[in-house]
């Protein structure tokens, strides 16, 4: 089961590059998805910086909102279970493999 990650960023700078990191170290089949939403802090360029082929970065010209954020990731994403990881350290990465655990058990196709 591959996992999409989707992160909606804006004027996430200080933390980017931290969140990346320990989306990276969780270990599941996953893409993440940046979808930068015009930030003016730097984000942009740091998050050019992070792109791999297991990270995907995309950018909005004009701010539309977390909410348009979401939908650009959801038409890229190609995972079977997608996850919105917010970029400033709120949410730990390390929950993954147990919030998807009843997905992956057949229990569940929503958590």
């Amino acid at each position: 089961m591959k996992l999409s990650i989707l992160m909606p960023v804006f004027n996430e700078a200080p933390t980017i590059a931290a969140i990346v990191d320990r989306v990276r170290a969780v270990p599941l089949d996953h893409e993440l998805v940046l979808i930068n939403d015009a930030s003016s802090d730097g984000s942009f360029e740091i998050m050019d910086g992070l792109a791999a082929p297991d990270v995907r970065v995309l950018h909005h010209p004009i701010n539309r909102g977390k909410g348009a954020a979401i939908r650009t990731g959801l038409e890229a994403a190609t995972g079977e279970v997608v996850v919105i990881q917010d970029a400033d350290l709120e949410y730990d990465p390390g929950d993954f493999p147990r919030l998807l655990a009843p997905i992956a058990e057949g229990s569940a196709r929503v958590v």
